[in-house]
């Protein structure tokens, strides 16, 4: 009775911190998650390198770069269907609770987290990767290559988290509307090799702001604090990119998951496409 008691409590307490924190989860409530639900998908999404080295236990590996279009244009996500099919053969469900860790930068699990979004999952979770955390939590770790069986994915594309060229275009200027470049700031001046400058009418966040040195996410309060820096509030539609929206998606994590805000979006094809397409940039 005192250990079923125990267990009560110990998940009450690991469902408060994941009310408090949406989908962001801790060691803890992840080895709890593991227990309690032996379906439980597993998503690493480093490379298949780091993949090989060391993994969480039962994990999959899903390198973000896998899930783009072979085109010119880096960084373009494949269509709902060719991407249900790649989760399908991976053992993924739209339906699964999926939990996602990355090598603790936190831009590549929250890019394949907004990927499941825009596909219609709606049980994904981040876990952050933190070492000394997951030791305590004794989060299990091998290098044996996790074996799976295909599952059915059905995508139910949530076109209210992605939009496109034309989208921006049509939104520039308007009162309601903000476009906010994550990049570093010498990508967004154009003062790197990377970048030439950046959307004319864009305003500059860099995604570290939303993240700790740790590279874990900031938490409600403290990215209230970032959105009211830059007069972003909820009844604007805001649209994050950066070069290829892999730390947009960190942004859109931040804004969409964390704080609540209703109408938060990334523009995929993002710097890369603006420019292939012939667009003027500021600097």
């Amino acid at each position: 009775m005192k250990r079923l008691t125990g267990f009560i409590l110990a998940f009450l307490i690991s469902a408060g911190t994941l009310f408090a924190q949406a989908d962001i989860i801790s060691a803890a409530d992840f080895v709890a998650l593991k227990k309690a639900n032996k379906t439980l998908v597993v998503i690493d999404a480093n490379t298949a390198a780091n993949y090989a080295k060391s993994h969480v236990q039962g994990a999959i590996n899903v390198p973000h770069k896998e899930l783009y279009q072979e085109t010119e244009i880096e960084g373009l996500i494949k269509i709902p269907a060719e991407l249900a099919e790649y989760f399908g053969n991976k053992g993924v469900s739209n339906t699964s609770e999926i939990v996602i860790y990355d090598d603790g930068s936190s831009k590549y699990n929250s890019r394949v987290y907004w990927v499941l979004k825009y596909l219609g999952v709606d049980d994904a979770k981040l876990l952050h990767k933190d070492m000394g955390e997951w030791k305590k939590s004794r989060v299990p770790i091998t290098r044996a290559k996790t074996v799976t069986k295909k599952a059915t994915f059905t995508p139910l594309a949530n076109d209210n988290v992605i939009v496109d060229l034309n989208y921006v275009k049509g939104h520039l200027g308007k009162a309601d509307f903000v476009l906010i470049d994550s990049r570093d700031p010498e990508e967004f001046d154009g003062s790197s090799d990377k970048s030439e400058g950046h959307i004319k009418g864009a305003i500059h966040m860099n995604y570290k702001e939303c993240l700790n040195e740790n590279g874990s996410f900031k938490n409600k309060a403290e990215l209230e604090a970032v959105a009211g820096k830059y007069g972003l509030t909820k009844d604007k539609i805001l649209v994050f990119y950066c070069q290829t929206s892999v730390r947009a998606a960190v942004t859109f994590v931040a804004f969409e998951s964390i704080l609540g805000y209703p109408n938060v979006k990334v523009y995929d094809g993002a710097y890369n496409e603006w420019v292939a397409k012939g667009h003027d940039i500021a600097q």
